[in-house]
């Protein structure tokens, strides 16, 4: 009699250790995902080449086929063959608070990881590397941010940008008269039109910008790096569940370890080297500390 009472314990104990262990401990995002069937991307409407709109107003761009790489793995992840992927668009300013509020699981975007950031986000592994300059008419003879002295220079708000060039005008009294934008494309065309002097941004978003303008060959992008800009894609804060299948994606994004031999090298050159949909072209090789961060986050198993 006990012994029928001790296998029939043990059956069902083996019975309760055979149930995946994803269905007890889901938690967080993937949770979220695996209960809507759907994961939700924030995308940019003009950050070329990193998330922009193409013809058919689709977001399209080098984070949007990064951000693809992750939706894959988090299909495998949660055993999903099928898993709705819906867009949001969001700014400068409505990025963060998308994220925490739940409206977004991933934001595929331009966005900065710095220390500030992360006490209300998560990043991914770092996919690229810029840092600030200054968008200028070629007419206006302007080569450093020195020459911007009671000049006005116009910032998409919500961004690091916006804060590192308040801080030299004040620093270095330069009386700079500050106009925002809402996005990139609006700062772009506060200069094209004459409002600003100058604009200040990454420096790469700003070559996109040029490439989409009436007449290229008016602007340059001019002076030092006045920052250093490691982009990643942001996920809510406090869910490492989540971030290792990020992380992971990422990781193969990258290739083998120590090689930097994986999809980023096709997807990069399709983005930064070759001619865009738009007929324009970045002509922007990658980057030695790109290529090093790549070979340094392609994590093993």
């Amino acid at each position: 009699m006990h012994r029928h009472i001790h296998a029939a314990a043990a059956a069902a104990l083996c019975a309760f250790m055979a149930i995946p262990a994803m269905a007890q401990d889901l938690t967080g995002t993937l949770k979220k995902i695996k209960d809507s069937g759907t994961i939700t991307l924030g995308h940019r409407e003009t950050s070329v080449p990193f998330s922009f709109l193409d013809e058919k107003q689709q977001p399209i761009g080098y984070s949007m086929d990064i951000c693809a790489a992750i939706v894959e793995e988090v299909k495998k992840e949660l055993n999903l063959p099928t898993l709705t992927v819906k867009y949001n668009p969001v700014t400068s300013q409505t990025r963060i608070p998308l994220m925490a509020n739940g409206t977004i699981d991933l934001e595929c975007g331009s966005t900065t990881n710095n220390l500030t950031r992360q006490k209300q986000v998560a990043f991914a592994p770092v996919t690229f590397i810029t840092g600030t300059k200054l968008l200028v008419k070629k007419s206006a003879k302007i080569k450093t941010y020195k020459d911007l002295k009671n000049k006005t220079v116009v910032v998409t708000q919500g961004t690091t940008n916006e804060r590192i060039i308040k801080a030299l005008s004040d620093k270095e009294n330069l009386n700079i008269k500050f106009l925002n934008a809402k996005d990139h494309a609006e700062s772009f065309l506060t200069v094209e039109s004459g409002r600003a002097a100058a604009f200040s941004m990454d420096d790469i978003l700003l070559y996109g910008l040029i490439g989409t303008a009436k007449n290229p060959k008016d602007f340059e992008v001019v002076g030092d790096y006045l920052s250093y800009d490691p982009y990643g894609m942001m996920f809510r804060n406090n869910d490492d569940a989540f971030g290792v299948v990020v992380r992971r994606a990422v990781a193969r994004f990258f290739g083998e370890p120590g090689l930097c031999n994986g999809p980023i090298k096709t997807v990069y050159k399709k983005w930064f080297v070759d001619k865009l949909a738009s007929g324009q072209t970045m002509g922007v090789p990658m980057s030695p500390l790109l290529e090093a961060v790549c070979r340094t986050n392609a994590l093993p198993d």
